[in-house]
């Protein structure tokens, strides 16, 4: 009898240990949410510059309108919503912390070993200043149009309003596919 109360509690166990890992994370998905938002309108706003303007007019949207969205999503969710990169074009605004490194730096080691640049991602519960705080972080990937701005052949005018904006850009050089940075989200629990 022993034995089966003993085998029951295990299966049991078991199984709540799947359904666990079965059972999407809703920060996870909240945060999914948020920079599937984000991203849709920073990048139906650079597309709308690019076709007005050209590039240097997107630069400009990047410059102004990026950090005032990031700043609306924060305010209209309970996250602080931003976005870093290991290669800073504003180093004013987005300097990743020590955390973030460590998971870009994770990201780099993933994307590798041959994992997909658009599926990776990272959360953890973690403690600042005594308070428990959800971060979590998804992955960048170099898309066609951010090659215009953060690529190996930027043209010349768009290379000089860079230049001009941006003293010290570091946020050059990426090839299509490549990680360019992360959006990252954090809420205190």
């Amino acid at each position: 009898m022993r034995k089966l109360v003993v085998a029951a509690s295990a299966i049991a166990l078991l199984t709540s240990i799947a359904v666990a890992q079965e059972t999407p994370n809703p920060n996870v998905a909240e945060a999914k949410g948020i920079i599937k938002e984000l991203f849709g309108t920073l990048k139906g706003e650079l597309e709308a510059a690019v076709k007005e303007g050209g590039h240097t007019n997107a630069i400009l949207v990047c410059k102004g309108r990026a950090p005032a969205i990031t700043d609306e999503m924060s305010k209209k969710s309970s996250w602080d919503v931003g976005r870093t990169s290991l290669k800073l074009r504003n180093t004013a605004l987005n300097k990743p912390d020590a955390w973030e490194v460590k998971v870009l730096e994770h990201f780099e080691t993933r994307k590798s070993k041959g994992e997909d640049v658009t599926t990776i991602d990272y959360s953890e519960v973690v403690d600042v200043g005594g308070q428990k705080t959800f971060r979590y972080m998804k992955a960048i990937p170099t898309q066609e149009l951010c090659l215009n701005c953060h690529g190996t052949a930027i043209k010349p005018e768009v290379a000089a309003s860079l230049d001009q904006l941006y003293p010290g850009d570091q946020a050059r050089g990426y090839n299509e596919g490549d990680i360019r940075g992360a959006f990252t989200l954090s809420k205190k629990l």
